[in-house]
């Protein structure tokens, strides 16, 4: 295999490079407390960049998170929300505005900010009503077409109703303008990946059809929907192509665009695309977890562009692997992949501890729904991996896992702390990564190291989660 040639490295914020799913304090989940099921995720992304900063929306996170790097990301709470939360919200930025779009059947407030780096929320009054003859608009986007300087919205989430498309009146609150029109449907016949189930083996069930996001791109509109369902791993994004926003529009040939069935991240439905700074492009998703709820999800984002043929396409090749953050404009679709390859899968692992069926072993087996458990959720634990070999460790990812956790609302008390050490013999230890005095929750945190460290041992060292139980899903290396 021949491997392209790094991306200079990015200096704004010390971090070059980052992996998936994303390095998030991904917010825990009231949902299910009547229940007692505790949880985080995060679903449904959508990346604006504006004025020169990017933000990211999630479904059911109470705010959202800002960037300048797209590697380190900041929460940022808002100064008025819905009570009941935001799903899967549409999110544009034209000129100086920032709009945000929640999914709604009821109705629901046009939200809209200049300085979203600081929280503050305006919205438009009265409310986007309910359409009365299309359901929703759930999971909807807001496109504004530079060219003509209309707006568009496109909704849908289902599978009895196609994906829906109208155009609507920006100046009096994004009001509809004429009729809305059946977009999409779903051919799980002739289109074998729109099929439902794991591996799409369940061909009684009808699949869904959900998160629609627009893109031009050199006079042509490219409809991204999302397919067959969240809670596998063959979530996907599709395209159809059309000449006018609202179509008529034809399937792509090379569909879906972005499919990642297997791996440590599996799914890469439900997202947008979008530009960075530089013009490259890329496209989010939803990676599935699955262990506490089916709707229990991750964040993913991964190298897009258009090919000689004017084709979207979405790498999620090495998705799961460290990419370098964007520095500059690449045209090699490979460019951002740093070649590092996974030290740690199936590796010997030993534990300070074991609870009950939950053995160490499982932290090297690339699987986000089995994971360790300790006895003990204290500073005296320990999990070690011997590499079986001395190798150059050049980042660390721990997953920590949601086992009985038992905590529904993020606030101060909810932080990860941890330090992790590297040895060439297992007697002569080192720390390589210290998060000793972390502040934030990050149940996927991902330490790229400050210069390669030779280690045939990694031992992680633990600290402090919030969670009664220390659970790790996954050390990987």
């Amino acid at each position: 295999m021949t491997l392209a040639a790094p991306v200079a490295p990015a200096q704004s914020s010390g971090l070059r490079t980052y992996c998936n799913p994303l390095d998030l304090d991904y917010r825990y989940s009231l949902k299910q407390m009547d229940r007692g099921i505790s949880y985080r995720s995060g679903a449904d992304p959508v990346i604006v960049r504006h004025r020169g900063a990017y933000y990211l929306f999630v479904t059911n996170s109470g705010g959202w998170w800002h960037s300048t790097d797209l590697g380190r990301w900041r929460f940022v709470t808002p100064s008025r929300w819905l009570e009941d939360d935001i799903n899967a919200p549409a999110a544009v930025s034209v000129r100086d505005t920032l709009y945000l779009l929640p999914s709604t059947y009821e109705g629901t407030p046009v939200f809209f900010t200049t300085t979203p780096e600081t929280g503050r929320l305006e919205f438009f009054n009265p409310r986007l009503p309910p359409h009365p003859s299309a359901p929703g608009p759930w999971d909807p986007d807001l496109f504004h077409d530079p060219d003509t300087d209309r707006w568009y919205l496109y909704y849908g989430s289902s599978n009895l109703f196609p994906l829906y498309g109208i155009e609507v009146d920006q100046k009096n609150g994004f009001a509809y303008l004429g009729t809305v029109r059946e977009l999409l449907h779903l051919i799980p016949l002739e289109h074998g990946w729109e099929r439902f189930g794991q591996d799409h083996k369940d061909t009684l069930t009808k699949p869904f059809i959900e998160g629609p996001a627009m893109t031009k791109y050199r006079g042509k509109y490219y409809l991204q929907y999302a397919a067959p369902g969240t809670e596998y791993n063959v979530y996907a994004n599709g395209t159809y192509v059309g000449h006018h926003p609202l179509g008529p529009f034809t399937y792509a040939p090379y569909n879906p665009i972005a499919y990642k069935p297997g791996g440590f991240v599996q799914g890469a439905g439900h997202g947008n695309t979008f530009q960075d700074a530089f013009g490259n492009y890329w496209n989010t998703g939803t990676p599935w977890v699955g262990v506490n709820w089916n709707f229990e999800r991750r964040v993913a984002m991964f190298p897009a562009g258009f090919d000689a043929e004017d084709q979207l396409f979405v790498n999620t090749r090495f998705g799961d692997f460290p990419h370098y953050l964007p520095t500059g404009r690449w045209t090699d679709r490979h460019a951002l992949f740093t070649g590092w390859m996974l030290l740690s899968y199936r590796k010997p692992a030993r534990a300070s501890s074991v609870q009950d069926t939950f053995p160490a072993a499982n932290v090297t087996d690339e699987n986000p729904r089995t994971f360790w458990v300790a006895r003990a959720n204290a500073p005296d634990q320990w999990l070690t991996i011997d590499l079986q070999g001395v190798f150059e460790v050049k980042a660390v990812q721990v997953n920590y896992a949601d086992y009985r956790s038992n905590v529904f609302v993020n606030d101060s008390t909810v932080y990860t702390r941890f330090r992790v050490h590297g040895s060439a013999d297992g007697r002569t230890w080192r720390v390589i990564a210290d998060l000793g005095r972390e502040t934030r929750d990050r149940p996927n945190a991902y330490i790229e190291l400050p210069r390669p460290v030779r280690a045939r041992f990694i031992r992680y060292q633990h600290i402090h989660v919030t969670a009664p139980h220390l659970a790790i899903s996954d050390l990987r290396v």
